[in-house]
């Protein structure tokens, strides 16, 4: 028996009493490496594939002590895939065809299916690593994975049962720790989390614009343009005061915001944010963000470097006490520590799980 579909836009339909990817979307998704689950999404990223073959994990283990164990043990995921609310320059996803609906929540994947879902897909890209000289070595621990890193392909905060999403996988037995990544385009739905009790482990705000004018310049926001700006700023005032670690995350683009003249109002937006954290990066010259920008647009880790300490004397002039914390050259990354605001950098310290404290 056939259901009809309506159209909920490029890549979405809503199927009887679901939303889901069309099936033309999900079988692109595949094809690119992805995992497709309803409207769900999941990938291994490139850290993840690295980590299974004996390589090394990703920048956010050297910093945080996640994911616990190695960057084989994270479910990179969307519960949204391939709709957001912004259409960043920078990405290197194809924003300029994502979709940007909202409709009632009762049309929407349940949390439960979701994570059945996505994990059913990461163990399918998962399967080839049995076959792999050092990924069969590692593939049993990727199977209980310890982290999960809600962002990928679209705006987690446009689903609107991520409270409950998050309350669920902080309560699987394996979870050491939840990562959120959010535009700041839906403060309602941080709110929620903050009520709720259903804050991640550590809540990234995206602060990639000091001001308004190269807000709209670098995000080009689509859900609600008129009040982008504003709405932000109530993001990163609701990120102040939210009761769980919380990141700044920069990405610097030659020709739109690393000018020093930004440095300031940079140093203002950290200020206000109080976050526990400070991420500077470069932006990456990959995917389709090769298509709206240059290979020139990325700075070099000892310019990201330079950038993060003149950020950082800024601060200080403006009497927020953050200190140089550390850098990954592979990533183009500096992070910077609050210390009025302080908070161990270690979510699991380093050698708990060689220890056996994940067992």
């Amino acid at each position: 028996m056939s259901c009809e579909l309506e159209p909920l836009g490029r890549y979405h339909v809503l199927e009887g009493p679901r939303v889901k990817l069309r099936a033309s979307a999900a079988r692109a998704l595949i094809e690119m490496h992805y995992g497709a689950a309803g409207h769900a999404t999941v990938e291994l990223c490139k850290w993840t594939r690295e980590a299974l073959e004996g390589g090394r994990s990703c920048y956010k283990v050297k910093f945080y002590g996640a994911p616990a164990g190695g960057s084989h043990r994270c479910v990179e995921m969307c519960p949204v895939g391939l709709v957001c609310s912004n259409r960043c320059v920078y990405c290197w996803r194809p924003t300029e065809e994502f979709d940007s609906f909202l409709v009632d929540d009762r049309f929407y994947m349940e949390p439960e299916e979701i994570v059945r879902g996505v994990l059913e897909e990461r163990r399918r890209l998962l399967s080839g690593y049995w076959g792999h000289p050092e990924g069969r070595k590692r593939i049993k621990e990727a199977l209980e994975p310890t982290h999960w890193a809600v962002s990928l392909s679209g705006e987690p905060a446009m689903y609107p049962k991520l409270p409950e999403l998050i309350k669920l996988v902080r309560s699987l037995p394996g979870t050491r720790s939840v990562f959120l990544v959010t535009n700041g385009q839906h403060p309602e739905m941080l709110r929620r989390l903050v009520e709720e009790d259903a804050l991640p482990t550590q809540l990234y705000l995206s602060a990639n614009a000091p001001n308004r004018e190269l807000y709209y310049a670098i995000n080009v926001p689509v859900y609600r343009r008129e009040d982008a700006w504003e709405r932000w700023l109530e993001s990163l005032d609701i990120a102040a005061r939210a009761p769980a670690r919380t990141v700044l995350r920069i990405t610097l683009i030659r020709s739109l915001n690393c000018a020093e003249k930004y440095i300031p109002e940079f140093a203002e937006i950290v200020a206000r944010g109080r976050p526990h954290f400070v991420e500077v990066k470069s932006y990456m010259h990959l995917g389709h963000a090769t298509f709206r920008m240059r290979r020139e647009d990325m700075l070099s880790h000892e310019e990201v470097r330079e950038w993060a300490r003149g950020l950082l004397a800024e601060l200080g002039r403006l009497g927020a006490e953050f200190e140089y914390m550390d850098e990954d050259e592979a990533s183009r990354i500096v992070v910077l520590q609050n210390k009025d605001r302080y908070v161990d950098r270690w979510i699991v310290p380093p050698g708990a799980a060689a220890a056996g404290a994940l067992a």
